[in-house]
C-alpha cells in the first residue's frame, strides 16, 4: 500500500474519533438530535458551491429521489442522530469501541436481508467480535454479565450500527445515476439534502417532548463547524479516495483506528483514561473482524 493510500484512510478515523470527543463535550449545551441537524445542514450550505446543479428540474436526482431519501434517513438522520444520544450517557471510548462491531452487523445484514453467503470464518469472527462488545457493554464486570444493566447510550449506539449497516448494503446493492456518482460532492449533496429533511423533522419532535434548549457560545459554534467539515465532508472525500486505491477489504481494518484515537483524544481532552477492558475489547474485536474477512485477507 501506498503512503498516500495510508494517509487517506487515516484521517477518517482521526476526524470521527474527534466527532465523538466534541460530541461528548457539547452535550450539555445543545440537545443531541438537534446538534445533528445543525451538523449536516452547515455540511448542505458547505457543498451548495461545489454541486448545487443537482437541484436543477432536469437533474437525475428528481427520478431518483426516494432512492437517496432512504439514504439520507439511515446515514445521516438516523445514525449520527443515534450516537450523538449515546454520547449523552456514555464514554466517547465506549461508543467507538461498540460501533467497532460494526462489520458483525453488516455480516448479519447482508445474510438477513441480502442473502449474502456467510462463511464459518465470518461465524466464528463474529462471536469473537460479539464477544468484544460485550465485554465494553458489561463495563469489564464478566462475572456480573447476567447482571449486566446497559446505559442507554450503548443500546442507542448499537441501533446505530444497525442503521449505517442497512445503509451500507443499500449504498452497494443500488447504483446511482452516473452523473451523481461521477462527483463526490454531488452524490454526498443529494443524499445530505434528504439527510436534513429528516434531521429536522426529528429536531421538530425533540423539542416536542423535551425541555432541553441550546446555549449558544463561540465554542459552540466551532464545534460544529467542526463536526460539519472534518467528520462529515472532509472525511468522506478521503474515504472515498482512499477506498478507490486500496480498496473496500483493506480499506475497512482502518476503521478500527478510530477507538484508539478516541481513547488518545479522551485522555489528553477529557482526562478519561481508557481502562484494561477497553484493551481487551478492541483486541476481541479486532480479531473477529480479521477472522471474518477470510484467510486471504488475514495473510494480508
Amino acid at each position: 500500500m501506498k503512503f498516500r493510500t495510508a494517509i487517506l484512510l487515516t484521517i477518517p478515523p482521526i476526524l470521527w474519533a474527534g466527532n465523538a470527543i466534541v460530541g461528548r463535550m457539547v452535550a450539555p449545551d445543545v440537545p443531541p438530535i438537534l446538534l445533528n441537524f445543525l451538523r449536516w445542514a452547515i455540511a448542505l450550505v458547505l457543498l451548495l458551491p461545489l454541486a448545487g446543479p443537482i437541484f436543477r428540474r432536469d437533474s437525475s436526482l428528481w427520478p431518483n429521489w426516494q432512492r437517496f431519501s432512504v439514504l439520507g434517513l439511515l446515514g445521516i438522520g438516523l445514525y449520527n442522530a443515534l450516537q450523538y444520544l449515546a454520547l449523552q450517557s456514555s464514554t466517547p471510548i465506549n461508543v467507538t469501541l461498540v460501533a467497532s462491531g460494526m462489520p458483525v452487523w453488516m455480516m448479519l445484514t447482508g445474510w438477513l436481508f441480502f442473502g449474502a453467503h456467510v462463511s464459518r470464518h465470518q461465524i466464528a469472527g463474529a462471536v469473537l467480535s460479539v464477544a468484544g462488545v460485550l465485554l465494553v457493554l458489561a463495563r469489564g464486570e464478566l462475572a456480573h454479565l447476567q447482571e449486566m444493566r446497559l446505559v442507554a447510550g450503548d443500546l442507542f449506539m448499537i441501533l446505530a450500527t444497525i442503521a449505517w449497516s442497512l445503509y451500507s448494503w443499500l449504498l452497494t446493492r443500488t447504483r446511482g445515476p452516473d452523473d451523481l456518482r461521477a462527483n463526490w460532492a454531488s452524490f454526498l449533496l443529494a443524499q445530505v439534502a434528504f439527510g436534513v429533511v429528516w434531521s429536522g423533522v426529528f429536531a421538530a419532535g425533540e423539542a416536542a417532548v423535551s425541555t432541553a434548549s441550546i446555549h449558544w457560545s463561540w465554542g459552540l459554534v466551532a464545534a460544529l463547524f467542526y463536526v460539519a467539515i472534518g467528520p462529515a465532508i472532509i472525511a468522506f472525500r478521503c474515504w472515498g479516495a482512499g477506498v478507490q486505491q486500496a480498496g473496500p477489504a483493506m480499506a475497512a481494518f482502518f476503521v478500527n483506528l478510530t477507538p484508539l484515537f478516541t481513547a488518545l483524544f479522551s485522555l489528553l481532552i477529557l482526562g478519561e483514561a481508557p481502562h484494561f477492558y477497553h484493551a481487551l475489547a478492541f483486541i476481541l474485536i479486532v480479531g473477529g473482524i480479521i477472522i471474518s474477512s477470510g484467510r486471504a485477507t488475514a495473510r494480508r
